[in-house]
Parts: structure tokens; sequence; C-alpha cells
């Protein structure tokens, strides 16, 4: 997408703190970090939001997690726990059309609502 500010991260036309590519998946850290350890797991593939998926996506998606429990052993948050989120739409806060994945920690993050 033309306007994607991930896509231009993931064809390198932006900078940005890469911590971890492949084939498939990108991830660097927030430039607005919420907590000490705040890095955004993305796919190379532009899809808007979750709501977005098609069937075939689904282990891209399985490849983000993996990848989000692989960083956070590298950033040594792994024992002590992190979060994980996905924003969809923007009545959760979703800024950019273009899913991503947070993962968040290094610090006592408090208990969601029930």
């Amino acid at each position: 997408m033309e306007d994607c500010i991930f896509c231009s991260i993931v064809a390198k036309e932006t900078p940005a703190n890469i911590e971890y590519e492949d084939e498939e998946i990108m991830a660097f850290w927030d430039i607005e970090p919420k907590v000490e350890v705040h890095i955004l797991i993305v796919p190379k593939k532009h899809i808007p939001s979750i709501t977005d998926l098609q069937d075939i996506d689904s282990p891209l998606i399985g490849k983000m997690v993996m990848v989000a429990k692989l960083l956070a052993e590298k950033k040594g948050i792994s024992e002590d726990g992190y979060r994980l989120v996905f924003n969809v739409g923007k009545h959760s806060g979703q800024v950019v059309n273009h899913i991503h994945l947070h993962l968040m920690g290094g610090e006592p993050l408090g208990e969601m609502t029930d």
C-alpha cells in the first residue's frame, strides 16, 4: 500500500530499529514504546486488519506469535512474562491499518480487565 508506514518499513524506505526479519515477517521497535520492551511484529504481506484475514493467512499469524516468543526469550522477558496484543479497528486503538502484534514486557504490566 502506498501510504502504509509499515509497508514502507518492510520495503526499507523508512528507517526502523529492526529486531528480526525473514521472508514473511519483520519485527521492529515501536517508535512510541509504552513499556521497556515494545516490539511490533508485522507480516510483510499487507493485511489491513485481523478482520481481513483469510484462512490461508492462519500459518502467518501463528508464525507471528512464534516470532514474538523468540524475541521475548532473546530480550530476557520470557521468564517474568509479557503481553501479546492485536488491536483490531478504531475502537481498539488500531492506528496503522496493517496488522501488527505488540510484544510488550520488561516491567509489570498490570491486569487486563475481565
